[in-house]
C-alpha cells in the first residue's frame, strides 16, 4: 500500500473564510436630520407669530347703522384660521420632539433603523396635516382677498391690509415647512435604502 505525500499549500492548510465588507463611512444623514427638523420648527413658530400678530381694527360701515363703527378683524374669528393654528402648533411641538429623537440617534446610533421608520411615518402624517392647513387659511384669504360675487361674500383686504398681509405671510411660511417635512421623508427613505443589505 503506497502512501502519497500530500503537497502543503503554499496559501495556508485552511482557506481563509470571507469576512462581510466593513460598513461604508458615508456622511451622517442624522446630523442633517437635526438640522431640518430645527427648520422645521423656526418655519413653524415664525408662521405661528405672525398669525396671532395679525389683528387690525378699523372703522368699517356695518348695515343698518348710519355712521362707521371700529370693527375688528382677528383669526380666531375664522375657524380655518383657528385650525391652521392648531396644526402650526402641533407640527411645532413634533419638531421638538423629533429633533431630541434624532440627536439621541446621533449619539448612539444603534435604534437608527427603528427611528428612521417612526420618522417616515410620521412625516407623511405631519405633512398631511400641514398640507390640509394651508389649504384651508389658504382658501379663506383667497376669498378675504378677491371675494366671491356668485355667494355674495366680500371681499375684505382693501379696508384690513395689515391682517390679510400677515394671513398670507404665515400661510407662505408654512410652505416652507411643508417643503422640508418633504425634504425629511426623502432623507429617511434615501436612509432605510442604504441599510438594505445589496
Amino acid at each position: 500500500m503506497s502512501t502519497e505525500e500530500k503537497v502543503p499549500d503554499p496559501e495556508g492548510a485552511k482557506p481563509a473564510a470571507e469576512e462581510p465588507p466593513p460598513p461604508s463611512k458615508g456622511p451622517n444623514l442624522f446630523t442633517a436630520d437635526v438640522v431640518l427638523r430645527g427648520l422645521l420648527f423656526a418655519s413653524t413658530v415664525t408662521a405661528i407669530v405672525v398669525l396671532v400678530t395679525s389683528n387690525q381694527t378699523e372703522e368699517t360701515s356695518v348695515p343698518g347703522v348710519p355712521f362707521p363703527v371700529p370693527v375688528e378683524a382677528k383669526f380666531n374669528n375664522s375657524p380655518a384660521f383657528v385650525y391652521f393654528l392648531v396644526a402650526l402648533s402641533v407640527a411645532c411641538l413634533y419638531s421638538i420632539i423629533t429633533a431630541l429623537a434624532s440627536i439621541s440617534v446621533v449619539l448612539k446610533p444603534d435604534f437608527s433603523a427603528s427611528f428612521l421608520l417612526f420618522f417616515v411615518l410620521w412625516d407623511v402624517v405631519m405633512l398631511g396635516i400641514m398640507a390640509s392647513a394651508i389649504g384651508t387659511a389658504g382658501g379663506v384669504g383667497y376669498i378675504a382677498l378677491k371675494g366671491n360675487s356668485h355667494v355674495r361674500w366680500a371681499k375684505i383686504c382693501h379696508v384690513y391690509d395689515k391682517f390679510c398681509q400677515h394671513i398670507g405671510a404665515s400661510v407662505a411660511v408654512s410652505f416652507l415647512a411643508a417643503f422640508v417635512l418633504i425634504l425629511l421623508i426623502t432623507l429617511s427613505i434615501v436612509s432605510l435604502h442604504k441599510k438594505i443589505p445589496q
